[in-house]
């Protein structure tokens, strides 16, 4: 029995009306307030369009929510999180004030819910994970990253680079953190001139260029999205580094050959607990003795799915791994982790810096789009700030070398020397 029909048949026993229960409050404030019960009771206050308000007990209020219609209320009681997020993008709930803030609340109170682990482990259950099988992968690739590369140059900086900064002061600006982000990368490979690098997953082909021009590597980037491989070409082009970076449009788990370094920036998202092993097999068959390699990917402190919102609406296919769940990549092929690095709150900052650049630019989505679509993209970077800066997700670079690599640093000071 769900919380609507429990507080059905309670109105019910009281004789219709609730007056025995709650004289003051209607069927739809009762609501409200078990749904807030379940979310730990946040610091937010509901306004009905009856003009209804209603607030946890005893809680100092920071946060109003509008809701419109009784309709979006019965889809956010039912289902909390694709309600709200549906909800919003079709701007029948609407939130007062910062919208970030308001999501670090709600982020905030759940787990102090007791209910809260069951409803989530209940929505786990019963919400398969897409495949990410090779057929299947180019079809999540193609939902989110295909969509335009007009849309992402709008608020991604001119690096183009979608993954986490790398802040090495707080004043930096957004491309000033992607392209240290690079070196940081790049510094932990320890490349050197005149080696071979592969990457798994290039999305616009920042690093690759990267790599090649500084470190004067050669590169061979895979990457099944059709559109950032045409852009990553003609960047190429543009430079003049054809002959250094090979932008190829195939899947990871087709990668064959030796190269010195394997990195991948932001793929490991996508590529499903499953498929764990068999990432870490190419990654093993590619390094010699002496390789290094490096993984760079959202995560979690212990086990959950993406939010579910985000994996309808948003990225599909996708799932953040804990580290525990990240050794899959490892142990299976006896590769030996070096180096473990959180940048959880570089990544929050490199989602505030989009998220300005996104609201500077909403007119310009609107147009490409709707109305609909800037307020989902909306709140998926404004929640993404959220889940970063409440600890819900984390940011892990991994490095990694064949078990008897001895070519190993005996302190960081490499990664910070210019």
């Amino acid at each position: 029995m769900n919380v609507v029909e429990r507080e059905v048949r309670a109105n019910g026993r009281a004789g219709g009306t609730g007056a025995m229960h709650r004289p003051h409050r209607s069927l739809e404030g009762r609501l409200i307030e078990r749904l807030l019960s379940h979310a730990g009771n946040p610091a937010i206050e509901f306004v009905l369009w009856t003009g209804e308000r209603v607030r946890s007990p005893g809680v100092e209020v920071a946060h109003e929510m509008h809701v419109a219609d009784r309709a979006t209320l019965m889809k956010l009681i039912t289902d909390t999180q694709l309600g709200f997020g549906d909800g919003y993008s079709e701007g029948r709930i609407t939130v007062a004030g910062d919208l970030v803030a308001f999501l670090e609340t709600t982020y905030r109170a759940v787990p102090k819910s007791r209910g809260a682990g069951k409803i989530f482990r209940r929505l786990v259950t019963r919400r398969a994970q897409p495949a990410n099988t090779l057929a299947g992968s180019r079809e999540n690739i193609h939902r989110h990253y295909d969509i335009g590369n007009e849309f992402y140059s709008l608020w991604l900086g001119s690096t183009m680079a979608y993954t986490c900064a790398y802040y090495p002061s707080a004043d930096a600006t957004l491309d000033e953190a992607q392209v240290a982000k690079m070196h940081h990368v790049c510094r932990k490979l320890r490349l050197r001139s005149g080696e071979s690098v592969v990457e798994a997953g290039c999305g616009w082909g920042a690093l690759g260029l990267h790599m090649a021009r500084h470190y004067g590597v050669k590169v061979r980037a895979f990457n099944i999205s059709h559109e950032q491989i045409v852009y990553a070409r003609e960047r190429a082009q543009a430079e003049g580094l054809t002959s250094m970076v090979e932008y190829i449009e195939d899947d990871y788990r087709n990668i064959s050959g030796s190269y010195d370094a394997f990195v991948s920036v932001g793929m490991l998202e996508h590529v499903g607990r499953e498929n764990y092993p068999e990432l870490g097999r190419v990654a093993n068959q590619c390094l010699p003795r002496h390789g290094r390699g490096l993984i760079h990917s959202i995560g979690r402190n212990r086990p959950s799915p993406l939010h579910p919102w985000i994996q309808r609406r948003i990225f599909p296919g996708a799932y953040p791994p804990t580290l525990a769940e990240m050794m899959q990549l490892f142990e299976p092929w006896d590769i030996s982790v070096l180096d473990v690095e959180n940048l959880r709150l570089h990544y929050a900052q490199t989602l505030r810096h989009w998220l300005a650049l996104y609201e500077a630019a909403s007119e310009r989505v609107k147009n490409l789009f709707d109305e609909k679509f800037v307020r989902m993209w909306r709140l998926y970077l404004a929640g993404s700030i959220a889940g970063f800066t409440t600890g819900t997700l984390q940011l892990f670079q991994v490095v990694f070398a064949p078990r008897d690599n001895n070519d190993i640093p005996l302190t960081r000071a490499y990664l910070y020397q210019d």
